[in-house]
Formats: C-alpha cells, structure tokens, sequence
C-alpha cells in the first residue's frame, strides 16, 4: 500500500512507474504466499500495522522503499535459512520472492543514487522497458 500511494503522489514519470511496477510484484508475493498457506491447511493474515510512507518528497518516497525492500530481503533470507531443506516448495517460493526483492531493492537504490531521474541506461532492461513505454504513453 506504501508504494501504490507514493506512485500516485511522485511527480516524475520514471520512479512513479517504476514504484506502479514494484506495488504489483508486491501483490503478487501476497499472492502466492496466500496460496501457499492455505495449500497447507492455514489461514492468511490479512493485518498490517500504521504505515510509513517516507518523507513527503521523491529522495525521501524513495529511500523507504529502499528500506522496506532492504528489510525483506533480510526475513525472506532469514526464513530460508530456518526452514532450510525441510519444505522444498516454500522454500523454492520463498526464493523465488527473494530474488525479485533484490531486484526492487536494486531498482530503488538506482533511482536513488542517480538523482537524475532520466537516466534510463543504469536500469534493468525490464524496467527500461516498462517505464520507457509508460512515460511516453502518459505525455501523449
């Protein structure tokens, strides 16, 4: 929800999509995770605590979305290593989830480092792609 908010409020095209784009991963980790817990017999949480969106501008949207992938990142880890070979399945889900936490991470961080927003040729070519397509039918 953190990201989905800050889309709607950055200004600059790139890291607005680039948050959309991330807020639907997110969603489909939720997904999947549901899935999983109910294949194996529980009932998904559906509780979050007070959200923090970061500070009201681009630099400060941005280094909490570094921050909220760098956390997950460290529990997706975490919950590998303690569940380890004895669950094939979420573990392969987990990891799978880990990876794609990295990217964002990544992604955030470059936008981040940056600072020029445009810079297109330091992201991923998922990302290029996604954004670059994004932008230009948006000023259209």
């Amino acid at each position: 929800m953190v990201y989905v908010r800050n889309a709607f409020l950055m200004k600059d095209c790139v890291p607005s999509r680039l948050t959309e784009a991330i807020a639907i991963d997110e969603m489909r980790h939720m997904n999947w995770l549901g899935d999983l817990i109910v294949k194996k017999g529980g009932v998904p949480v559906m509780e979050h605590k007070e959200l923090d969106f970061g500070s009201e501008d681009l630099k400060g949207y941005l280094q909490k979305q570094y921050d909220l992938e760098n956390d997950a990142v460290k529990r997706y880890q975490e919950q590998v290593d303690l569940i380890g070979e004895s669950d094939a399945e979420t573990v392969g889900t987990l990891k799978h989830i880990l990876d794609e936490e990295k990217r964002h991470r990544k992604e955030f961080r470059l936008q981040l480092e940056t600072k020029t927003i445009d810079k297109f040729d330091q992201l991923p070519f998922h990302s290029y792609f996604c954004i670059f397509y994004a932008c230009s039918v948006s000023k259209s």
